[in-house]
């Protein structure tokens, strides 16, 4: 079952202009909802942005949508009347609802951008459900959600997909919509679901083919006209309606690269004050536009995201936070080669969730221990050589941070550690070893990295053995520039995963492939290679430090 964590520790301040009201907004189901709340009619239909459900338990999920009939509107607000509108929900075991196993009526209000969340229990463990809202006349689209396994038992294998990574601007949302036709059982989304930037600001290589509506998110009005925006997209509400998600916000949903109380160097919010206030607005937009149960609602500029999910006795979900908590990056930030990335002191997810993870690893009985977090876990060493030079914004930047979580797991005996990752645009799979400058050293886990849904535009086709990271770094043992997801299944004996790509994205509707195939095996950490798809282009006539380059550009643009 789901895991809460402990309660946050942090300094909370209350923030002005009504997002202090942020941790009051609990939109009610039926038995809460107000006797004079009565249907008035709206005008068109308020389900512009979709359907979706997450945090799945062994009985039950919770539910969201959020009602907008103009969702471009400057104030946030998705152009609905200042009242609460009654939204009724329904829960069938079929998908045509003839079996209705729940049904009530939450209230969508407008402080909280006339979202709701209606968190289940009760419900048959291993079993899909299918589900909709009503508000008035008008009906959403349905959605399927599933219930994890009983926890004492493992249930069928489990199809996993997970994505990061979509900028509106750079590309079209075809791997969402490919995602979806996948029919997987759970989706993980890692961070950068949506991007702050206003048009023209970040482009992709070859311009790009659809812009941002408004100025930079910095407002709760800015965040929420964004958020809508990128709802508002079909390919995406598809992969919404599919499956449940469990989601973890990285930078973008934010600032890029902020770090704890500190913003991105020439941030339109430069002081303390003024940041902390942006990420009030920027949690709670989060909060109202994602399936995240009651723990996670936001107290001021302050959010409880990392949790545990149980997957019964066949895997665990630890959903990390690595940017609320961190020490800011070493050396100001980039690829280098900088003493502060080996500072003990320092940490990447802070002490208090460091202690809950820990925890979790010694008390967890499942077959499957995973990471589902941001940034890169594995070394990457860009230059051959005694010296290393390394990303700060990864654990790269927060040595003894993943020395400690490797130990951790190991001293628990972690039956099979496996890290997910999104964040650098572009499709990895390693070996994590105990220790990165000794290629001989003991393999101690798996990582799987997946591509951008769309950022940084179509990308391309590469051989991973012609690529210097791969060579410099033999634990590295795939590499892949193109968009599109990663889909597991996961076994009792094997977790297989598939690296899908798509030709590009600059136009829509490109047809999915699997580049590469990797399996890990129980009891047996490292990834294991079993099939490549033939490269689309020849070898490459650039040099190394040409490819190095390009490569750190794709991750680190702007």
């Amino acid at each position: 079952m789901a895991d809460t964590a402990r309660p946050l520790n942090r300094r909370t301040l209350l923030i002005a202009g009504g997002l202090a009201t942020a941790a009051a907004v609990t939109p009610r189901t039926a038995a809460h909802a107000a006797p004079g709340d009565a249907p008035r009619p709206l005008p068109a239909d308020p389900f512009t942005l979709g359907v979706a459900s997450g945090d799945p338990d062994h009985d039950g999920f919770v539910l969201w949508t959020r009602l907008a009939l103009n969702p471009l509107a400057e104030d946030g607000l998705g152009g609905m009347p200042n009242r609460t509108v009654p939204v009724r929900w329904e829960v069938a075991s079929d998908e045509r609802f003839r079996r209705i196993d729940r049904r009530g009526t939450a209230a969508a209000r407008p402080e909280a951008a006339h979202s709701v969340h209606v968190e289940l229990n009760g419900l048959r463990p291993g079993r899909d459900y299918w589900y909709r809202f009503r508000a008035g006349a008008h009906v959403s689209p349905a959605g399927r959600a599933r219930t994890a396994p009983h926890p004492a038992t493992f249930g069928p294998a489990l199809t996993m997909a997970f994505a990061s990574c979509s900028q509106f601007e750079h590309g079209y949302f075809t791997a969402y919509r490919r995602l979806a036709e996948e029919h997987p059982d759970l989706i993980l989304h890692l961070g950068d679901y949506q991007y702050e930037y206003k048009r023209g600001v970040y482009n992709s290589p070859g311009g790009n083919v659809r812009d941002h509506d408004g100025p930079e998110t910095v407002t709760l009005a800015g965040y929420r006209q964004r958020h809508a925006q990128y709802k508002s997209d079909r390919d995406l509400q598809a992969a919404h309606e599919a499956a449940p998600w469990l989601v973890v916000f990285d930078d973008h949903e934010i600032e890029n690269n902020w770090a704890d109380d500190n913003p991105e160097a020439g941030s339109e919010t430069p002081s303390y004050e003024e940041f902390r206030t942006r990420r009030a607005a920027a949690f709670q937009a989060y909060y109202e536009n994602m399936p995240l149960r009651r723990r996670s609602l936001p107290k001021g500029p302050d959010m409880q995201l990392y949790r545990r999910i149980q997957w019964g006795r066949l895997a665990g979900f630890h959903m990390l936070d690595t940017r609320q908590f961190r020490d800011d990056q070493g050396c100001g930030d980039g690829y280098k080669d900088c003493p502060e990335a080996t500072d003990p002191k320092r940490s990447i997810t802070g002490d208090a969730q460091e202690k809950w993870l820990l925890d979790g690893f010694r008390r967890s009985r499942a077959r499957w221990d995973i990471l589902g977090q941001q940034v890169f876990f594995a070394q990457r060493d860009n230059t051959e050589g005694p010296v290393k030079k390394t990303s700060m914004d990864g654990w790269d930047g927060y040595v003894a941070s993943r020395d400690r979580i490797t130990k951790g797991w190991l001293d628990a005996g972690v039956r099979n550690p496996v890290v997910l990752t999104g964040d650098v645009h572009a499709h990895w799979a390693s070996d994590l070893k105990a220790d990165y400058d000794d290629p001989d050293s003991r393999t101690v886990g798996s990582e799987l990295v997946c591509t951008s849904v769309s950022s940084t535009g179509d990308g391309q086709d590469s051989d991973p053995a012609d690529h210097p990271f791969l060579k410099i770094n033999p634990h590295l043992r795939f590499y892949n520039n193109q968009r599109g997801y990663v889909i597991t299944k996961i076994g009792k004996d094997e977790m297989r995963a598939d690296f899908k790509t798509l030709p590009g994205v600059r136009t829509p509707g490109g047809e999915i492939s699997t580049k590469a195939t990797f399996v890990i095996e129980d009891r047996t950490p490292g990834v294991n290679q079993t099939y490549l798809r033939p490269f689309a282009s020849t070898k490459s006539a650039r040099s190394d430090q040409e490819i190095i380059r390009q490569t750190i550009e794709n991750e680190t643009q702007p």
